[in-house]
């Protein structure tokens, strides 16, 4: 038998979801409490025991968006792979995460400055955390001769630019290939535009 909070957390977490769904729809301003619930096909009451306002599952959609996407980067920098494999595989995840949560990654990205500030507290850790982890791997592909001396913060924001455009492309073309759209970009970032020497 599953424990109540199992139960609570699991019909949540299809309220978050339905919340993006609808957010990603209809925008924040036009997303309605009555809509989410409709999604999940509760009566409007019964939401608010999962989601007390609409300001509330805006707020959970846009951690729903970021968390995974925090961990996984955490994974990566603490990888023992070569500098080259943890960029491949950063800018493979944070595409990755466009098409496993597309409408949640649209709504963080196009709603998420209507939540007040009090509100985007912990959306602020995690990105902060995010880039910050990006920059620690910059600096220590520097320290290890991987790549050349450079602005570790402008490379990570450089990265997470990148990723946020194309994820934009992802979600708006559901048939485009992640993995080779990935590899595109890892290309240009890892080898730049100049005509590459030849021995």
């Amino acid at each position: 038998m599953v424990a109540p909070s199992d139960k609570f957390a699991r019909q949540r977490d299809r309220a978050v979801r339905a919340a993006a769904a609808e957010f990603a729809r209809h925008g924040y301003h036009g997303a309605s409490t009555a809509g989410i619930a409709s999604r999940l096909g509760i009566k409007q009451g019964s939401l608010y025991y999962y989601l007390s306002s609409k300001e509330e599952a805006l707020e959970r959609v846009c951690l729903l968006a970021l968390e995974d996407y925090v961990a996984r980067m955490e994974a990566i920098v603490q990888s023992q792979q070569p500098f080259a494999a943890k960029l491949q595989a950063t800018i493979s995840a944070h595409l990755l995460r466009y098409r496993e949560q597309d409408e949640a990654m649209k709504v963080y990205n196009d709603e998420r400055l209507y939540l007040p500030v009090n509100r985007r507290a912990d959306l602020k850790r995690l990105g902060s955390r995010y880039r910050k982890m990006l920059e620690q791997m910059f600096r220590d592909a520097m320290a290890s001769g991987e790549v050349r001396e450079l602005d570790p913060h402008f490379a990570a924001q450089a990265v997470i630019g990148i990723g946020n455009a194309m994820g934009e492309l992802i979600v708006r073309d559901p048939k485009l290939d992640v993995v080779t759209l990935a590899q595109k970009c890892n290309d240009l970032l890892f080898n730049g535009l100049a005509e590459q020497p030849t021995d």
